[in-house]
């Protein structure tokens, strides 16, 4: 092997970011390439500075590279001054590790954290110098293999990859490094990439598009089989059981430049139990799986001393909902007064677990700006989609906040949700409004951004069988918004553009007709399609024009029970019963308690996959005993923090009928 260094140093300095390519990063690996070993080209769809801080990558690459045999390395998309450089001088795609071409490792596989950058996956395999079409590729081209969220339906992209892993990597990348060691070891023969995916294919929670037949009658899909007897008819995602034995990244990765997310990031916890009906994260990655405590403040202290960082970010779905959380913020700034005390940033937080006692302890390190997610604007709205939070409850966190000493907050909220009325809608400014008052008793300073983004329904969520709101009906609601929003003072409005909302959702409900499409955009200029200086809807429309496609099909029609889903072979655990129950209980405008709290089975992924939740420290409802790291156990009465509010339904009277 060899590296593309001394043809692409001369260029970097005709470039923008010039440090986003040339690697050596306190933390990265050493990679020792040699032979038996599987080279892995871990790659992020999108810039550096987007892609380096993404914890996914970060903990297979330390995995891998953990391996005897295997070598694992990075790379990520060169932004288009580089890309136009690269392509003029026949430069490859290239790791940034030790910048060898694409093509000498084994794997491509890909992160996917969103739907808009299937194109730049398309555009990195083409500068990778190998077929954008999986089944014009020979032996001797890498496998290109997909994971991440935007994985859970990745019919759209069937055509252009190999495999795509559903769920969590930890395990599974090491049982495909197996079975592709042994393949390289048999000297890759001609007609071999059809058996090694289909030994791939009997992984679990691996899916090889090329192993299924898709039926169509006119527009619908009304099959997918698979085209071999020992391909398995569905497709489950892997759930990594107990979080604690996965420390990783022990050497989080500390770039030479500035990304998004610059601190250091611990994940607390994965899962949730919350029940967000619109939440695709939320539904694909239970049961909760805390992370032992002692744990975390462990990776806290060695990942600030390793990397310089002065702030740490504890993520998770919902990190105030972490069980030891205020003991942990508290071991993470023990002194305000001392020098260089570090700042905690709580990037995901409900406001009805967020408590003045929290307030207090985060308040002790530089303040920071805090984001809720409210998600709707009146309480009817957030019973149709979960979201138990009452006013009361956003107005005690944002007491909490603004008393001990922030001065600004941000609230996201969606638009185009089931059921929403232009009340609900204006109902976004009302609560803004009514967080600003209660700033101004604290300090003259109060303000709050509101940020708006349009629903798009997502694969395995009890939403999926409802068709999103159309460009001008979001633009229409989005208007309704800035204008209460322009008579309130201290309150600030951001949106997200509807025309990239219509795109995405053409992208994520897809089949595999939509592959089409997705390389007609790309084709046609249309990459870092997330990044709004290059997103253009008319692309995406003239393509699916071109290849006979309705947007309405795909996008805003509403979906009935016996629809076959393109991700009907695929699964995250949850009973289809399950999804569709909640669909028509988010109609009758019925809750759904927290699962995390009450003993329920309904939703199959605890009793599909032999789990349940996990929590890290002894705070467990009255009457009820866990142990650190423990399984919960229940019994006495529950806390009225954690009962159901107005308007929520028994789980009982939930799953009547169903068993």
């Amino acid at each position: 092997m060899s590296s593309l260094w001394s043809r692409l140093e001369p260029l970097l300095a005709r470039v923008r970011k010039p440090a986003r390519y040339i690697g050596c990063e306190d933390g990265a690996a050493s990679p020792q390439h040699g032979h038996g070993k599987v080279a892995w080209l871990l790659a992020y769809p999108d810039v550096y500075e987007v892609g380096l801080p993404n914890q996914g990558l970060q903990i297979l690459y330390e995995i891998l590279n953990e391996r005897p045999d295997a070598v694992a390395e990075r790379s990520y998309a060169p932004w288009v001054d580089l890309e136009k450089l690269m392509r003029e001088r026949g430069i490859p795609l290239f790791s940034v590790d030790t910048h060898r071409s694409a093509d000498e490792f084994d794997i491509l596989a890909f992160n996917l954290s969103a739907e808009l950058v299937y194109t730049n996956v398309l555009n990195m395999v083409d500068l990778a110098g190998f077929p954008v079409r999986a089944d014009q590729r020979r032996p001797e081209h890498p496998l290109v293999i997909i994971g991440g969220h935007a994985a859970f339906n990745p019919e759209p992209m069937a055509d252009f990859i190999d495999c795509a892993v559903l769920g969590e990597g930890e395990e599974v990348i090491g049982e495909i490094t197996d079975v592709v060691r042994e393949w390289k070891s048999s000297g890759r023969t001609e007609g071999s990439r059809s058996a090694v995916l289909r030994r791939l294919a009997q992984i679990p929670g691996v899916y090889v598009p090329s192993m299924y037949d898709v039926e169509y009658d006119g527009d619908r899909v009304v099959g997918i089989t698979p085209a071999y007897p020992d391909v398995p008819e569905l497709v489950t995602k892997r759930t990594v059981s107990d979080l604690g034995q996965w420390q990783y990244p022990k050497r989080p990765l500390a770039p030479l430049t500035e990304v998004v997310h610059d601190r250091l990031a611990v994940e607390v916890f994965r899962g949730c139990t919350r029940g967000c009906r619109f939440c695709q994260a939320g539904m694909i990655t239970r049961p909760v799986r805390e992370r032992p405590a002692e744990q975390v403040r462990t990776m806290i202290t060695e990942g600030l001393k390793r990397t310089g960082y002065n702030e740490v970010s504890l993520t998770s779905l919902s990190t105030a909902d972490f069980s030891g959380i205020e003991s942990v913020v508290t071991s993470i700034v023990p002194d305000p007064t001392a020098c260089g005390a570090p700042t905690v940033s709580l990037p995901s937080l409900r406001v009805d677990a967020f408590t003045v006692g929290l307030a207090a302890k985060v308040a002790s390190g530089r303040r920071s700006g805090l984001t809720f997610a409210p998600e709707a604007g009146t309480w009817r709205l957030r019973t149709v989609i979960n979201k138990l939070i009452t006013e009361d409850d956003l107005y005690g966190a944002v007491e909490s906040a603004f008393s001990s000493g922030w001065s600004r907050m941000k609230l996201y909220f969606l638009t185009g949700l089931p059921t929403e009325t232009d009340v609900d809608t204006e109902g976004i400014v009302d609560l803004a409004t009514g967080c600003v008052s209660i700033g101004k008793k604290h300090t003259n300073r109060a303000s709050v951004t509101v940020s708006v983004g349009g629903f798009v329904p997502k694969a395995h969520t009890p939403f999926q069988w409802f068709g999103q709101n159309g460009v001008p009906e979001l633009r229409r609601k989005i208007g309704l918004v800035r204008e209460a929003a322009s008579k309130a003072k201290g309150v600030q409005v951001k949106w997200h553009d509807p025309a990239a909302t219509l795109a995405e959702g053409i992208a994520s409900r897809g089949d595999r007709r939509v592959g089409a499409v997705i390389e007609r955009v790309w084709r046609a200029g249309g990459t870092f399609q997330e990044w709004s200086e290059f997103f253009d809807l008319d692309r995406w429309l003239d393509a699916m024009a071109a290849e006979g496609l309705s947007v309405d099909w795909y996008v805003t029609r509403h979906r009935d029970e016996n629809e076959v889903f393109p991700w009907h072979h695929l699964s995250a655990g949850l009973h289809h019963d399950f999804l569709w129950q909640d669909w028509r209980s988010a109609l009758a405008e019925a809750g759904l308690e927290d699962c995390r709290w009450t003993p329920c089975y309904d939703c199959g992924v605890c009793t599909g996959d032999g789990l349940e939740h996990i929590v890290a420290s002894p705070v467990a409802p009255a009457g009820g005993s866990q142990g650190t790291g423990q399984n919960l156990t229940f019994g006495g009465s529950v806390p009225i923090s954690l009962r159901p509010k107005p308007g929520l339904v028994n789980h009982d009277v939930m799953s009547a009928g169903r068993g």
